[in-house]
């Protein structure tokens, strides 16, 4: 997919691309060569973020694209969520926050460019990573190798995106704003697990994806040795060290972190924008031309999207617009001010390639030069101290961990580590419904929520879809994901002569997977456990009263987020697998055989 550049002003560029997506006019060629995109004919300095659609409401698209665009981007990037799109296998929901094709097109509105990562395995600490349950009992199937029912499933439903955006019209080589496509996701930190076969797997996702002739070209994200033609991109906080594997290839950054997910239990991910904005500066600086952040905008994990264990509610991420489609400032404006600087310097870097210069210890000059057109980066890359450095005849002072940027090779129009934008906070407030009028209009200051509604769950099993089976069954093999809930149920009979009725102690222990676990006895609270993001194993072991006669055991056990990232982590069970025993009778009794009954409950509102 290499092409020859054809070197155009940036201000033509821009005007390129107003007539390419806006109204869909004509199709685009897209290709690349070593140092950029090439959009017909034009090499491209391109910056991106990522929104992810189905993490915020088709209500919020348009007014966080055009943050997005006011804020300096010129691509949208978003992953494609197969468990969303196909719950049941064969059934298809591209409805809603689910209609992919809407929010790309509400994207070309704006006057933006898409990158499509349809993986369709795609981490995003989205449940499963994206992938449907129902995959894993497939027979014979084996995630992420090479393995025929795998990669069947795989190129089906890859083709069905593909070609749900080419009926509308929605790549570059039809007019649309598609200009990149993503397979797989990240294999490369993990395909070693997978040996030989995974290494062939690989090959063969590039292949199918090449097949699939969408117009324009393919990356896989952290695969060093993606074939050709697709390029290798980096994820990280860093990336100004990536280099393509092939000299015929342009240096792309995938992700670059804006902050991190957030735990539950967790401290609140926080990344100061003037690290960010260096990153940023540093990847250009040393021969980059696109750079997408992961994410733009967070959103919300809406559902039971959320994968883990324990990742929350919110997908923040301390990103540029918060949760909720707010611009976060400083983040924001100052980001807003490094693309601009940038921009400024699109018809050098597109021009040539750099050259280095060392100005003194950590402090390195780059510098793009063709005739008349010059730019210039002074990074200072010592995280503690200032540095004042002559360059090109002239003082420059560069604040520690800083790039200043020469868009003529002689003024500063910005330094990463000064922040121009203003900076605003939020409070959240708890709502009053007493504060709300009739007409849903507020009659204080204070704000309002709706009523809640609730539904009180009996303990243990009811008379519905209940499975009696001897020995303890994990968890998601037996709810197959319809339920983060599935109760285990069993009974003991204590005979009136036991040691405890003289005043000796029962105790009993459970061991678990994960994730929560809470234990009744006879209908009664007897206590709860809790995993962690860092590990979901649950060890409880409590004293519990017990009566003569029969007794009831109800364990109910919790899924908080299917794995979602790791080798096999298709494979990572929860729920009560054991041992489960009981102590202080007339010695221990190991319960983990013996019969129990199971239910799954969804413990959803009237």
């Amino acid at each position: 997919m290499a092409g020859t550049a054809r070197i155009l002003p940036a201000a033509a560029a821009a005007l390129l691309l107003l007539l390419c997506i806006a109204g869909g006019a004509r199709a685009a060629n897209v290709t690349y060569d070593h140092r950029a995109l090439v959009i017909d004919g034009v090499r491209r300095v391109l910056v991106s973020g990522s929104i992810h659609y189905p993490r915020s409401t088709p209500d919020m698209w348009p007014g966080l694209i055009q943050k997005a665009k006011d804020g300096g981007l010129d691509v949208i990037e978003t992953y494609v969520f197969w468990d969303i799109h196909e719950p049941v296998r064969g059934q298809y929901d591209f409805e809603g926050r689910k209609d992919l094709a809407a929010f790309v097109k509400t994207v070309a509105d704006a006057g933006l460019y898409v990158h499509l990562r349809i993986g369709p395995y795609v981490c995003a600490e989205w449940n499963y990573g994206g992938f449907p349950l129902w995959l894993h009992f497939i027979p014979g199937i084996k995630f992420r190798t090479d393995n025929e029912p795998f990669k069947a499933e795989m190129q089906r439903f890859t083709a069905k995106v593909v070609d749900t955006m080419k009926g509308a019209g929605l790549y570059a080589s039809q007019g649309g704003p598609i200009i990149l496509s993503q397979i797989e996701n990240e294999y490369g930190n993990i395909d070693s697990a997978y040996g030989a076969p995974g290494k062939a797997y690989m090959r063969w996702a590039a292949g199918m994806a090449v097949s699939l002739d969408t117009g324009v070209p393919w990356v896989m994200c952290q695969q060093a040795d993606a074939p050709d033609p697709l390029i290798n991109t980096c994820n990280g906080f860093y990336c100004d060290q990536f280099t393509p594997n092939s000299a015929a290839k342009p240096k792309m950054w995938t992700e670059n972190w804006s902050g991190w997910f957030l735990s539950f239990g967790g401290a609140v991910p926080y990344r100061p924008v003037e690290d960010l904005a260096f990153a940023v500066a540093r990847f250009y600086q040393r021969g980059g031309t696109f750079q997408n952040y992961y994410m733009y905008h967070g959103g919300t994990n809406l559902d039971r999207s959320s994968g883990g264990p324990f990742i929350a509610t919110s997908y923040d991420y301390d990103a540029p617009i918060d949760e909720y489609g707010l611009v976060r400032q400083p983040k924001w404006g100052h980001l807003r001010d490094v693309h601009k600087a940038i921009k400024l310097c699109e018809p050098a870097l597109i021009a040539t390639d750099p050259s280095y210069t060392s100005l003194g210890p950590n402090v390195e000059a780059a510098v793009y030069k063709v005739g008349s057109v010059c730019a210039a980066f002074l990074a200072n890359i010592d995280g503690q101290s200032d540095k004042t450095v002559t360059f090109n005849g002239k003082m420059y002072r560069l604040p520690a961990w800083s790039v200043s940027i020469l868009p003529d090779c002689k003024n500063v129009v910005l330094n990463t580590a000064q922040i121009n934008s203003q900076t605003t906070g939020s409070e959240m407030r708890y709502l009053e419904s007493s504060n709300v009028a009739s007409d849903g209009s507020f009659v204080t200051p204070e704000l309002a929520v709706s009523d809640w509604s609730y539904a009180i769950e009996p303990v243990g099993i009811t008379k519905d879809n209940a499975l009696t089976k001897a020995g303890l069954m994990e968890q998601i093999n037996t709810t197959a994901d319809a339920s983060d809930f599935l109760w285990y149920s069993t009974s003991i009979t204590v005979k009136g002569d036991e040691p405890y009725l003289n005043g000796s102690q029962s105790n009993l222990a459970v061991n678990s997977l994960g994730h929560v676990l809470q234990v009744y006895i006879n209908g009664k609270i007897a206590g709860s456990a809790q995993g962690s993001a860092s590990s979901s194993l649950i060890s409880w072991q409590k004293p519990i009263e017990l009566v003569p006669g029969k007794n009831k055991i109800d364990l109910l056990s919790a899924t908080v987020g299917l794995s979602n990232y790791g080798a096999f982590f298709d494979l990572v069970g929860a729920g009560i697998t054991g041992p489960v025993k009981l102590s202080g009778l007339n010695g221990a009794l190991d319960l983990s055989s013996a019969e129990w009954t199971y239910q799954r409950r969804r413990f959803a509102p009237i």
